[in-house]
């Protein structure tokens, strides 16, 4: 009720202004006693909805996706609003302003955001720090990427340097070589250089360890990335990224900014790139990509997902999302017979 009343008001705000301030109050308040009031409030807890992936214990399976923690400041306070997980950064080997702004992009009409954000991070020294100080009961995830400044060909040293800052407090680790927001990522979607990063990661002990995937790399590509997943033995799959495509069906004016788009407008594609995924290699995969309800995040998960992120949902629908995806996700479950989240993974496979 409280998000439903404020909402209008952050509306009025441009995105990235409201998007600190929204962060700013929740690291203000994971410290004070309405988180565990929150907690109590927010936080669906049962067995049936626990899973376990790429050796993690996943208390639900609705995660905040890479980009709304970059720093790695605000994860228990994330967690007393129900989430299962979280994924923080991207962070980079060295801190990194990111775009001009404006940067940030509501698409309220269609449900979407545009982000064209640039990686900007505090640096993998400084979130590496705050990682070894968190104390949460759920797997976090470190989004490890190239700094802005680095050559193609010198990216698997600079992956190395942002991992072995981190290494300590991730739970997981997923390499990002597909932001589309930040120089010289485009190089890097290419089995070479996708192996060379990864083998330098492995050298490194990174571990479990994920590669999240563009929505916009043509079939071929992507299997192309799947037989280096089997080869290489990676843990999991995120599907998928931002997407720098603009389907003709969106409506907002802020649809000709340039950037990532997310939400309700990729939900579809990022589902059959989930299912796709899937159905080659033997992983688990990661479902992100327009997740705002229970019946979202059920068409993620039977299409193949163990587990799901969102961003862009948690602007939209505000504080409650997790409670009412995991509330949801239970009554979807009984009406098709299904005891676990685990058993409806892949059932449309």
């Amino acid at each position: 009720m409280i998000y439903d009343i404020a909402k209008p008001l952050f509306f009025r705000l441009p995105a990235e202004t409201a998007h600190r301030l929204v962060h700013r109050s929740l690291a203000i308040y994971q410290h004070t006693p309405l988180r565990s009031v929150a907690d109590s409030q927010f936080t669906v807890e049962d067995s049936r909805l626990e899973t376990e992936a790429f050796g993690q214990q996943f208390p639900n399976p609705v995660g905040v996706a890479a980009g709304f923690d970059k720093n790695a400041e605000i994860a228990p306070a994330l967690g007393s609003l129900g989430f299962g997980f979280v994924e923080v950064g991207g962070v980079t080997a060295t801190p990194q302003a990111g775009n001009a702004r404006p940067r940030l992009f509501r698409l309220p009409e269609d449900g979407g955001l545009i982000n064209r954000m640039g990686l900007n991070n505090d640096g993998a020294a400084v979130i590496g720090k705050r990682l070894d100080e968190l104390d949460v009961a759920f797997p976090v995830g470190v989004n490890v990427a190239k700094s802005e400044h680095v050559d193609p060909e010198d990216a698997p040293a600079d992956y190395r340097e942002t991992y072995e800052e981190v290494a300590d407090g991730g739970d997981f680790f997923v390499v990002n070589i597909s932001c589309p927001n930040s120089q010289g990522f485009a190089e890097l979607q290419n089995r070479d250089s996708m192996a060379a990063i990864i083998e330098a990661l492995q050298d490194a002990g990174a571990s479990p360890l994920l590669v999240k995937l563009s929505p916009d790399l043509p079939e071929p590509a992507v299997d192309d990335a799947l037989d280096i997943v089997t080869e290489f033995d990676l843990d999991g799959v995120v599907a998928t990224n931002t997407t720098t495509d603009r389907p003709a069906s969106l409506r907002s004016p802020n649809r000709i900014e340039g950037g990532g788009l997310s939400g309700k407008p990729i939900e579809n594609r990022a589902t059959q790139m989930v299912r796709h995924v899937a159905e080659r290699v033997d992983v688990p995969v990661v479902g992100v990509g327009g997740v705002s309800s229970a019946e979202d995040a059920y068409r993620k998960i039977r299409a193949g997902a163990s587990v799901v992120q969102l961003y862009t949902g948690l602007v939209y629908e505000g504080p409650s999302i997790a409670r009412d995806i995991n509330r949801g996700l239970l009554t979807l479950l009984e009406r098709d017979g299904f005891d676990s989240v685990e058993q409806a993974v892949g059932a449309d496979r």
